[in-house]
């Protein structure tokens, strides 16, 4: 199917003060440039990688060329110095356009959020970051493992010591593109006889580990980003683990840039539902002389629901980046009840939306052999909940919320 005449791009967030710039709005033109390169490759190969539960090459590999994997890093390192909202809108644009290619570029860029922010003065990890730049790598991470399912916050596996050396044998249920990855950033156990909750996160480069098969993946959605399960084993130097602990690094980090990356994606992939849609709506409008089709009321609440979406994110995001620099803020019961539910409503209004969108469009949405097919929006955002699940959230932030007080104003 030949890609739909798209509307002008639409971000998540307002633009950074630089774009007030002249150059600063060209630096902005020129980026939006280079992601409509990489976006419009990953939707001609959409299909293909949905069908054949592939790894999106040819999106990565646009990505790679027009520099998009280390635009986060500071310039003196090598990148551009983008902030998150930046990419928050790369991984928006590119959900629109196949959701396993945005779902890829926002895990790695999260582990490339916990190297910059928990580098520390670890030459190793500098070094690291250069050659991302240089040689634009895919890094990938090892957080799920074994029994512990989708909790981060305990590790089975342990790191063995022996003088400057480390190795790591881990049963990794999840490995996102483990197989395409140039590196993998993973948690452990800081050593054997250490607590579950004792955890470092440590980078083994390709030439590092080895991965044998564990669990396959072929699933209803979200085929190309290729989450096979695998026994890593890693070996390496001891500078290859952040000098940071984990404990510090989840809060901080890990979690808030993932939810927001993730949620980023989300609000893409119904984006694109909603183009769908208006394309179906407008079409059938016209064929019937100006009469909407009967979902048409579907196709306005779906963009009521985008617009939610879109508002919730870039609000958060927001929130992120003015406490970006305040390590106990960031830590603080609020913020991390906020981000939490951020990844829950986000979710949740993302699936809403889509299936507004698809009950606009009604048997043209539902066959999977025409323009207006929704079957690869539905079965990708169905993802969504169940990424670290709701239902574990919604646990966690219940018992936390009863130690915070309910907002006695509208704002602050």
């Amino acid at each position: 199917m030949t890609r739909l005449e798209r509307s002008p791009t639409t971000t998540l967030a307002p633009r950074a003060d630089a774009d007030n710039r002249p150059e600063g709005r060209l630096q902005a033109e020129e980026l939006e440039a280079r992601v409509e390169t990489v976006a419009a490759l990953a939707e001609d190969n959409a299909a293909d990688v949905d069908r054949e539960a592939r790894f999106p090459t040819e999106a990565i590999d646009a990505a790679r060329a027009q520099r998009l994997m280390g635009i986060m890093v500071p310039r003196e390192l090598g990148g551009e110095g983008a902030s998150l909202s930046a990419v928050a809108d790369i991984c928006y644009r590119l959900g629109r356009a196949c959701a396993s290619s945005a779902m890829i570029y926002a895990m790695h860029q999260i582990m490339v959020a916990c190297l910059l922010r928990h580098k520390g003065n670890s030459a190793w990890h500098e070094g690291l970051l250069r050659r991302l730049c240089a040689e634009q790598l895919l890094l990938a991470s090892s957080t799920t493992e074994g029994r512990g399912g989708g909790n981060l916050r305990s590790s089975e596996a342990a790191i063995e010591a022996s003088g400057s050396r480390i190795t790591l044998e881990r049963r990794a249920t999840v490995i996102s593109y483990g197989a395409n990855a140039d590196a993998i950033v993973t948690t452990a156990r800081r050593a054997a006889d250490a607590a579950a909750s004792d955890q470092i996160l440590v980078v083994f480069l390709k030439e590092d580990y080895s991965l044998e098969p564990l669990v396959a993946w072929n699933t209803l959605g979200m085929r190309g980003t290729c989450s096979a399960g695998f026994t890593l084993r890693g070996s390496g130097e001891a500078d290859q683990i952040l000098p940071e602990p984990y404990e510090a690094i989840h809060p901080q980090t890990m979690v808030p840039v993932s939810h927001l990356a993730w949620a980023s994606v989300w609000a893409g992939i119904a984006a694109g539902s909603v183009e769908r849609a208006q394309f179906f709506v407008r079409n059938a409008a016209r064929q019937a002389g100006g009469q909407l089709p009967p979902g048409a009321a579907h196709y306005t609440t779906a963009t009521a629901s985008l617009v939610t979406l879109r508002g919730l994110v870039a609000s958060s995001l927001q929130r992120f980046e003015q406490a970006a620099h305040d390590r106990q803020k960031l830590a603080s019961l609020d913020f991390q009840t906020m981000v939490n539910l951020t990844k829950v409503e986000a979710s949740e209004l993302a699936v809403a939306t889509v299936m507004a969108a698809f009950r606009a469009c009604g048997l043209s949405g539902y066959r999977d052999d025409g323009e207006y097919t929704m079957g690869r929006y539905l079965r990708d955002v169905l993802s969504s909940p169940i990424m670290i699940n709701n239902d574990r959230i919604l646990a966690n932030v219940g018992a936390s919320s009863l130690l915070s007080p309910v907002p006695s104003a509208l704002r602050g």
